[in-house]
């Protein structure tokens, strides 16, 4: 092993290596992590006692076990964005057990650089920029002393990794900038199976939402273009649920099969926002309650239910204007009534029998709808994060036995109390409220905002928003969630103890990530082509061409620095300098200096071979060592040096 990499060595491109896995740890199988772990240890340890390599046999049954291991754990998947990680860092760990010579250490090298770019499947932000540019420094500096026989200086390797990061930077630069960029980014391809990032789904059962509320990730974020509704008006539009089977809310063929726009009455004052969403690898785009159909984007429809929906899946960050009016009025004639009227057999049946002799005191819709509202206030029913389970028939348990929930189950039980008496209902999901950013004059939603209310059909008024939510817990919808729940519930702790200090630290970050967000990760064709538009480069192929002169006269001109850099330094030695001038036509006659040959020996040389010159060589000789090696040399017979040298002749 030392013969290759001394043991320094190969202990710290363990160490990098181990820094490299390190942000993947969370998400690989349990037994993964425990795999490379224990190899990484036996290898540093096997260096130190000098312990033999493992047997082929052992390492081949390693790597089976481990290509097993990953398809068990990823069903049946070795590609993709999950398994197809798993699997590199497995690989790369495993590859430790064979190293035999300089090669083997450098096939691992370069697999650090590979899995340097996984990381960026998962996370983009500026932490994930930092941490790797500390890997890229690291492990730079490992390929440095691998280069060498002995181990080096980290604060040597290390400065020279730095230096490389950053000749490499300019050129980077030049790329991300002029390269034609691809609809979509690099690490939302492939999709792996598998449901939406963290957010709403495309159904909705109890706990669902509440679940969310442990969330602090960001939703989307919106800039108003003038006054911002109150917060009881900023109800963000998502999902919309037509399909009960008993316990949870689904979306029916209707949604999912966007028709025309809906019917809407829209009055008041427009709003005019922007909205930046983050991935959620589904369709919906969210809009203040109720959008403009004349304003939605063209590449999204605005379905039948009010639902602003992406044509594609929303794979990458998207930045969208819209126009919303938050008084409005949905009269439009329910498509298939029914559909909104059906509740499945054999569920529930307390809460059909309450809803008929509740219904026979309020006959009108709206009387009806205020009866359950006034229910929900006064009676004990409790706003809580932490409700009992809820067994088969979930409304009844939650209306007359435990009657303490989160927002679904509030919105559940209404819609399926209006169902029971004739009432068309539907149970809408998105988000409510959102975060002021002081710094950056925007408001962040954040997945904690998650919340669902209910819309009911009555003639001749259309569907009317109706949220039961803020007759149990008023405070959820004029202030926010924490200020609806007691400090008892144990809030998350993104939402408990919120000082001042606090919201600055983080609302400074959230402005720095938004802004990072806007100019490098949001830099996709069309921002490209704004940009290079404004130098003329708007065109294809003039952008090609451009890139081709630029990256080739960078690399010339580093070629160039590296040409100076290998050639000899000029020497600042008069004397010597005119000696050289002399070898150098001494060269072109075919008598060049041999190494190690002095000024005397190779004049006498010279001088044999040539008896003609032998006269003003020796003197040229005189001159030389004369004004070279004088303690006091004279300024004459330096003058006479580069006379005579200029004057002799090989011709």
């Amino acid at each position: 092993m030392n013969e290759y990499l001394p043991l320094v060595s190969l202990w710290r491109l363990l160490a990098v290596l181990a820094l490299v896995i390190s942000p993947h740890v969370l998400r690989l199988p349990v037994w993964e992590t425990a795999l490379i772990a224990a190899v990484i240890g036996w290898r540093a340890l096997a260096a130190y006692k000098q312990w033999r390599l493992p047997p082929v046999w052992l390492k081949l049954g390693l790597t089976a076990l481990a290509f097993i291991g990953v398809l068990w754990s990823y069903q049946g998947r070795i590609s993709g964005q999950n398994a197809g990680t798993a699997l590199l860092c497995v690989m790369a760990a495993l590859k430790l057990l064979e190293f035999r010579d300089r090669r083997d250490v450098m096939v691992v090298v370069f697999l650090m650089y590979f899995m340097l770019m996984t990381h960026f499947l998962f996370s983009q932000e500026l932490w994930t920029v930092a941490y790797l540019i500390v890997c890229v420094v690291a492990t730079t500096a490992v390929l440095v002393e691998c280069q060498h026989r002995g181990a080096l200086a980290p604060r040597f390797t290390l400065r020279k990794g730095g230096a490389i990061a950053l000749q490499a930077l300019p050129l980077m630069l030049l790329l991300f900038i002029l390269f034609p960029r691809i609809p979509g980014p690099l690490w939302g391809l492939p999709a792996d199976a598998g449901a939406a990032r963290s957010g709403l789904s495309d159904r909705m059962a109890p706990g669902d939402i509440s679940s969310l509320i442990e969330s602090d990730e960001t939703a989307f974020r919106v800039t108003f273009d003038g006054a911002v509704p109150q917060p009881a008006a900023r109800y963000w539009r998502g999902p919309v649920f037509d399909n009960f089977d008993g316990r949870a809310w689904e979306e029916g063929f209707a949604t999912l099969v966007p028709g025309y726009g809906p019917e809407v009455d829209l009055r008041g004052r427009p709003v005019r926002y922007e909205i930046t969403l983050e991935p959620n690898r589904a369709r919906w785009l969210f809009a203040l309650d109720m959008p403009d159909e004349s304003s939605i984007p063209e590449d999204a429809i605005l379905g039948r239910e009010g639902q602003l929906l992406a044509r594609k899946l929303v794979r990458e960050r998207r930045r969208y204007t819209l126009t919303s009016f938050t008084d409005y009025r949905m009269a439009q004639t329910p498509q298939h009534p029914r559909r909104y009227l059906r509740l499945p057999d054999g569920f529930n049946p307390r809460t059909l029998d309450f809803a008929q002799r509740l219904r026979d005191q309020y006959p009108q819709d709206l009387d009806y709808a205020r009866a359950i509202l006034r229910i929900f206030r006064e009676q004990p029913y409790v706003y809580t994060l932490q409700p009992p389970a809820l067994g088969r028939h979930s409304v009844d348990e939650f209306l007359f036995d435990t009657r303490r929930g989160f927002c679904e189950h509030y919105s559940s039980a209404f819609a399926v109390l209006m169902r029971a008496a004739g009432v068309p209902s539907r149970v809408v999901t998105g988000y409510q409220g959102g975060q002021l950013n002081e710094f950056g004059g925007y408001y962040v939603v954040r997945q904690s905002d998650a919340h669902a209310w209910v819309e009911i059909w009555v003639a001749p008024d259309g569907w009317i928003r109706i949220d039961p939510t803020a007759a149990v817990a008023p405070e959820r919808i004029e202030q926010s969630i924490e200020a609806a729940l007691s400090e008892l519930e144990g809030l998350p702790g993104h939402l408990s103890a919120r000082t001042r200090l606090r919201y600055y630290l983080e609302a400074r970050w959230d402005l720095i990530n938004a802004q990072w967000n806007g100019l490098v990760l949001a830099y996709g064709p069309e921002l490209q082509q704004q940009f290079l538009s404004r130098f003329g480069l708007d065109d294809m192929r003039r952008m090609i061409l451009t890139l081709t002169i630029a990256i080739t006269g960078t690399l010339a001109l580093l070629g160039l620095m590296l040409l100076r850099k290998a050639a000899p330094a000029r020497t600042e030695d008069a004397a010597l300098r005119e000696w050289h001038r002399l070898a150098r036509k001494l060269t072109r006659a075919g008598l060049p200096p041999r190494p190690a040959e002095g000024p005397h020996d190779y004049v006498e040389r010279v001088a044999a071979a040539r008896p003609s010159w032998a006269a003003a060589l020796r003197h040229i000789a005189g001159l030389y060592l004369h004004s070279r090696y004088q303690l006091d040399p004279e300024t004459a017979p330096l003058r006479e040096l580069a006379h005579a040298v200029r004057s002799f002749r090989t011709s």
